[in-house]
């Protein structure tokens, strides 16, 4: 039997229908993709549980006396903005901490991480954010804020971005910390390690709350913190420069502008509590970290 011929019509019927198929299944593909998909638990697995929080697929972490629990992202990134709503545990949770945070896979020696701790407080105190950056193994670089808004009543939204020349920490948009690449100048700073992405609930009560004077409560457990619209955007480079790593070093593409700058001073003059450029008991000027007095 001969081949059926399809006339100019209905092959462009055909090839829209097809299209259009093809779109829906991207959009259900896209749609169905959250934090599931993005992340994979490594540790109290027993401990947390996916659910869905209105339209949103989200996962709680808990803790309790014997143990807490983990996630990490199941890729790695290397320059990238992560951005999670996390909402955190409500009433007495001193003692606790809950995380997000990236670190790098090397030699501990040698590696790279950026975090932010939420520390548990008595139940009406307000929560500690505490945050601290590693470059090729150094830390020590802590600053502490006080959150502007109950961090238990609902979501928000903390971010990481990682760009060759600055790292930056915002709370809904709103940036609370940068770390300039200086490394031209001496500081290391993360270049070259690609880090994944953590996020725990866990015990800390020698030290979380008020330098563990107040401790946990266990009759409160299990505490419980919540994660949801875990979302990944990759640095993009300035146009005919392949990718950020790549990126002049005198380039304009990563400056902060006026919002950024005026975010910054915001949270210095209204939240932070600890910075450690300005610890003078813990440094003096020969022992002041270098980035202190470039930034």
């Amino acid at each position: 039997m001969a081949p059926l011929l399809q006339s100019p019509a209905s092959s462009t019927k055909l090839c829209s229908l097809l299209l259009l198929t093809l779109a829906f299944l991207a959009a259900v593909d896209q749609s169905a993709a959250g934090i599931f998909d993005e992340i994979e638990l490594i540790w109290g697995a027993s401990r947390t549980y996916f659910f869905m929080d209105g339209d949103s697929e989200a996962l709680a972490l808990s803790l309790d006396k014997s143990q807490g629990s983990c996630f990490r992202s199941r890729e790695k990134y290397l320059y990238v903005q992560i951005d999670v709503e996390i909402k955190l545990i409500e009433g007495d949770s001193a003692g606790t901490v809950c995380t997000v945070y990236t670190i790098s896979e090397g030699p501990w020696e040698i590696h790279d991480e950026i975090d932010l701790e939420f520390l548990g407080n008595a139940t009406g105190q307000p929560y500690t954010l505490h945050t601290n950056i590693f470059a090729n193994g150094v830390g020590g670089r802590e600053q502490q804020f006080r959150l502007w808004f109950d961090p238990t009543a609902d979501y928000h939204t903390y971010s990481i971005v990682w760009n060759p020349n600055h790292i930056l920490i915002l709370v809904d948009g709103k940036a609370i910390r940068d770390f300039k690449n200086n490394e031209d100048k001496g500081v290391a700073f993360p270049t070259w390690q690609s880090m994944r992405t953590f996020g725990s609930l866990w015990s800390a009560e020698d030290w979380a709350t008020q330098g563990g004077r107040i401790k946990t409560d266990w009759k409160q457990a299990p505490f419980v913190s919540s994660y949801r619209n875990y979302n990944v955007t990759w640095c993009r480079p300035s146009p005919g420069v392949a990718w950020c790593g790549d990126e002049p070093r005198d380039s304009a593409r990563f400056d902060l502008d006026q919002k950024t700058l005026g975010d910054l001073q915001w949270v210095r003059d209204n939240s932070i509590i600890y910075d450690y450029c300005t610890d003078t008991v813990r440094f003096n000027a020969s022992t002041l970290p270098k980035e202190c007095t470039l930034q």
